[in-house]
């Protein structure tokens, strides 16, 4: 999660781009991205808390649908300005020439070529994880009937979404360039771990730190993966098509509910719900592996970008 926001504490974090960092503070945005030339650019930017532009999302469950929606569309800027960097390679910009028949070619990239790939994102999410372990769970049933009670479905359902969820993350994780963006992930969380430690922040120190982050999306997953399991019993229809209307339709609640618990787990490490929520730190050994110094730098520098501009704006910084 990009930041869990309270009036008592001030979180940092953020999210791996390409070839580079974005960090997020309260009122604060810097996304930093190394060049093929080795140059670092940056895109800093002050935002509001949605909390702070909407009072519904001040209260609990509502403040994790909020931050969610702000997450993907910070998210979305952070990869468009590194894809933007990206295209500025020179070798990438011959290609491209090449391609018009030697006219220059633009570098801009329309916003509906970003958006597309958003909502197909989001369909294919409903698709992976709704439907499909849904409609295998009810073929399941007709070859074992012992699946048909409620209870049995729902933990084979749960099962599925969590299988397949794994499956697509190791997929995932064996090209290179994900691979490669996993780093900066890992590089995110090292120097996030670092900036609460209060600690100087600096490479040396922040290589000393673990991977693993309890704020980490990849945990926020998992939990909204289990936590889905008990909802799903609740529900009393059916029917197929009401099965997934309902799974849809609650996907903002659990997610509320997966913030809290996540927020809960991070400020108090060594409670029960911190335990529970530990499998989900396991799943960052896929999308997370060990950056190089050059990599942490590169968080650095974005996590430097959003405490300034924070400070300009006379933002608190409180280590909770």
């Amino acid at each position: 999660m990009p930041v869990l926001e309270s009036g008592e504490e001030t979180l940092v974090g953020g999210q791996a781009v390409v070839e580079g960092v974005m960090m997020r503070a309260p009122h604060s945005y810097s996304v930093a991205v190394r060049k093929a030339s080795g140059e670092i650019v940056t895109e800093e930017m002050p935002l509001a808390r949605m909390s702070e532009k909407y009072k519904i999302f001040r209260y609990p469950v509502f403040r994790g649908v909020g931050t969610l929606c702000q997450a993907l569309q910070l998210g979305f800027k952070a990869t468009r300005f590194s894809a933007l960097m990206a295209l500025d390679d020179p070798k990438l910009a011959a290609e491209r020439q090449a391609k018009s028949g030697g006219q220059p070619g633009d570098k801009e990239i329309p916003g509906w070529a970003f958006a597309g790939p958003l909502l197909f994102s989001l369909a294919f999410f409903i698709f992976a994880y709704k439907y499909l372990p849904l409609l295998l769970v009810t073929r399941l049933e007709k070859i074992y009937p012992v699946l048909s009670g409620h209870v049995y479905e729902t933990l084979v359902d749960g099962g599925l979404r969590l299988a397949i969820l794994l499956g697509l993350l190791y997929g995932l994780s064996r090209f290179k360039d994900i691979r490669r963006m996993f780093e900066y992930h890992g590089a995110e969380h090292k120097v996030v771990f670092n900036y609460e430690s209060g600690e100087p922040v600096n490479v040396a120190n922040a290589q000393r730190y673990s991977t693993f982050h309890p704020r980490c999306g990849t945990s926020f997953l998992f939990v909204v993966f289990v936590l889905a399991i008990p909802f799903y019993m609740l529900l009393p229809f059916t029917g197929f098509a009401a099965k997934l209307l309902a799974r849809v339709v609650l996907i903002p609640l659990i997610a509320g509910v997966a913030y809290e618990l996540i927020r809960f787990a991070a400020r108090r490490r060594g409670s029960f719900l911190a335990a529970m929520t530990a499998p989900g730190l396991w799943m960052q050994r896929i999308t997370t592996k060990p950056p190089s110094d050059d990599q942490a730098a590169i968080a650095i520098h974005a996590l430097e970008g959003a405490m300034q501009l924070e400070a300009k704006q006379g933002g608190q910084l409180v280590i909770a």
